[in-house]
């Protein structure tokens, strides 16, 4: 009997060591991922479509310098032709040929029955000036899908800095707002009691009732905007919807100062991907100036071919003729009524178009990098200003609760306090998160990655 009880007490215990590992588990699968800024970014690097179609175009590149270099190399293909014919064609002859002899045949065929032929040719460029601007051309596009990649990648990157910032910016106001109703609260609680004895009126109670409600609301707006913002950061990142997700950063802690030289300079042009990507396309379109130019040179193509033919009545007689052919071609323009000479002037025109792209462009960085400076400077600025009131709105508030109190103070001066600190915390957010923006713009505008 004792054996028995001692068998379920073990086991009895094997189960709830199992349960409990079973809740462990199933507790650290339903952690949601936490995310830093550098981890999301990180995660729609290797996740945003728009990433995995600029690798897909690099690809695509490879293989058409592969494809562009084939057509300069030998083509060889293979035959086999066999022809039954269910009655052979025959030539009449004339009544000459029978010389008189009354037994001689009237007509004759110049076919058999069976045809069988088989052969291999071979075809090979030896010159042809499209093939070698076309195959430079081909490698410099491959140049291309690498800028347009790393076009592709800061564009992700500051969607995504965009993304997170706000989700940051109104988990900060949630905690804010909660700890702001907390101390309410605990102002309201001893309100009430100097009220059930007298020593206020119930006007400031229901101040502070007021205030707390308003508070309140604005807290559940707050948690539904940062709700709209977290998923809106699922689909920058390409993140599942109805997965869950939590951010780390915190938005106090983010640096929001700056080098002296991002701000003075000169602007670097060239770290701009757009700016090198115009330069490849005017390579390319001077690359098509040539393909176009080619076209007055002549091509040259050889050619050799190998075949046995077997001709008969049957398979079991007839005979196999072989043939072997070398050939050489040459195709040389000589007039086509100015066709290849308009080609040529609208690709000329085609790269002085992108000149001017390249221009506009050149001019609209340097706007860019004028104006982010400018607002980077002008957003630090404020933000100091505004954490200086910050600071100094916490100060009123905390000397204001002291003085009510005590009994020297009036519940109006708490709910004016109240509302400036209040004020001065959604300035000082909005000044640092207006910052951040501006550091990120700044980034991007020099072309950093």
């Amino acid at each position: 009997m004792n054996s028995i009880y001692q068998r379920l007490l073990c086991l009895a215990a094997l189960l709830a060591v199992l349960a409990t590992g079973s809740l462990r588990l199933t507790a650290q699968e339903e952690a949601p991922p936490v995310f830093s800024l550098k981890t999301a970014v990180d995660y729609a690097m290797s996740n945003s479509n728009a990433i995995r179609n600029a690798q897909v175009d690099i690809l695509d590149a490879e293989q058409n310098v592969k494809e562009r270099l084939s057509t300069g190399l030998p083509q060889i293909n293979g035959s086999v032709d066999f022809n039954h014919f269910l009655k052979v064609p025959v030539l009449p002859l004339p009544e000459a040929f029978a010389m008189g002899d009354p037994d001689a045949p009237t007509s004759i065929a110049f076919q058999l029955k069976n045809s069988l032929t088989a052969g291999i040719a071979a075809r090979s460029m030896l010159f042809d000036g499209s093939f070698f601007v076309g195959l430079r051309a081909a490698r410099s596009s491959g140049e291309y899908y690498n800028l347009q990649l790393e076009n592709t990648q800061r564009t992700v990157r500051s969607q995504v800095t965009r993304a997170y910032f706000p989700v940051l910016l109104l988990k900060t106001n949630v905690v804010i707002l909660d700890r702001n109703i907390s101390n309410l609260e605990k102002l309201l609680n001893e309100t009430n009691a100097q009220y059930e004895a007298g020593f206020v009126e119930q006007l400031d109670v229901d101040r502070l009732v007021l205030s707390l409600n308003n508070l309140r609301s604005q807290r559940d707006q707050v948690g539904s905007q940062a709700e709209n913002a977290l998923r809106a950061l699922k689909f920058t990142l390409n993140y599942p919807m109805d997965e869950p997700l939590r951010v780390e950063d915190d938005l106090d802690k983010l640096e929001t100062s700056i080098e002296v030289a991002a701000l003075t300079s000169d602007i670097p042009f060239q770290q701009r991907p757009e700016i090198r990507l115009l330069d490849k396309t005017i390579e390319l379109q001077g690359l098509n100036e040539e393909l176009q130019k080619s076209a007055y040179l002549p091509t040259v193509y050889a050619t050799v071919s190998g075949q046995y033919q077997f001709q008969g009545n049957s398979f079991s007689d007839g005979f196999w003729a072989p043939t072997v052919v070398l050939g050489l071609s040459a195709s040389v323009p000589i007039y086509d009524f100015g066709g290849r000479k308009a080609r040529v002037e609208r690709a000329k025109l085609a790269t002085q178009k992108v000149i001017n792209q390249r221009n506009d462009a050149q001019r609209s960085v340097q706007l860019e990098v004028l104006n982010a400076r400018a607002t980077f400077t002008a957003n630090n600025d404020r933000l100091a200003v505004t954490k200086s009131n910050l600071d100094l709105a916490q100060r009123i508030y905390d000397v204001t609760q002291v003085k009510y109190r005590e009994g020297v103070g009036s519940s109006i001066e708490i709910v004016q306090a109240e509302q400036a600190l209040y004020e001065s915390q959604a300035n000082y957010l909005n000044a640092l998160y207006e910052t951040l923006v501006a550091k990120e713009d700044l980034f991007l505008a020099l072309g950093r990655n």
